[in-house]
Formats: structure tokens, C-alpha cells, sequence
């Protein structure tokens, strides 16, 4: 069992940049891969950024890339979503999620593969 719980949303302007974090309970937090997604108004959730167990692997969605950056501390049960060079397009309910995948060097895109889920922290971004 993991819970997750993120932080770090807020309001901000076009071009600024928010952290956000999802600190993990259990001692088994290194076992999984971890994702973030969001869901704007009237949207479907969908991926942001995914980071495998082992860190050594990332991946993003192609409207995020070169922008945010995933990251993750096991020995702090902690992941991180570093959001730069904010657009309004960007605001958004944002989750973190845990996938039990085994794989070091792999990370799902799919809602459908997490097992976990945080309550969610909105990020709104003015123009």
C-alpha cells in the first residue's frame, strides 16, 4: 500500500516556474514507477512526465519536454515535478501516481497501470 500526497501548486504567471512534490508512505516507495499527470477543466487526465523505480529512466509528454523535469529521492520517499517556463495551457489538477513495474529502464503512460493515486494540487498559470 502506498499513499501519496502532493504539494506545491499555486497561481502563477505566464513564464514562472513552481516545484511540485508527492511524498509517498511505505517503505516499498523504490519499488515503483512514478508518474504525473493532469487533468485540466472539461479534459481527460493525461501524462505529464513518468520516472522509473531506479531514476535512471524518464520520459515526458511532448508538450512538457524541455520544460519540466521529473526527479525522485527513495531514500526520502519523495518525487518531484519541476515546472519551468509556465503557459496557461499548463493549468491543470496535477497527480502524482505509483505503478508497481518492475522494469528499472521502463515507465507507463497509461492511467490505466498506476495503482496509486494523490488527492491533487492545482497549478494555475495567468497570462
Amino acid at each position: 500500500q502506498v499513499q501519496l500526497v502532493e504539494s506545491g501548486g499555486g497561481l502563477v504567471q505566464a513564464g514562472d516556474s513552481l516545484r511540485l512534490s508527492c511524498a509517498a508512505s511505505g517503505r516499498t516507495f523504490r519499488n515503483y514507477a512514478m508518474g504525473w499527470f493532469r487533468q485540466a477543466p472539461g479534459k481527460e487526465r493525461e501524462f505529464v512526465a513518468g520516472i522509473s523505480w531506479s531514476g535512471g529512466y524518464t520520459v515526458y509528454a511532448d508538450s512538457v519536454k524541455g520544460r519540466f523535469t521529473i526527479s525522485r529521492d527513495n531514500a526520502k520517499n519523495t518525487v518531484h515535478l519541476q515546472m519551468n517556463s509556465l503557459k496557461p495551457e499548463d493549468t491543470a489538477v496535477y497527480y502524482c501516481a505509483a505503478d508497481r513495474l518492475i522494469s528499472a529502464m521502463a515507465v507507463n503512460r497509461g492511467l490505466q497501470e498506476y495503482d496509486y493515486w494523490g488527492q491533487g494540487t492545482q497549478v494555475t498559470v495567468s497570462s
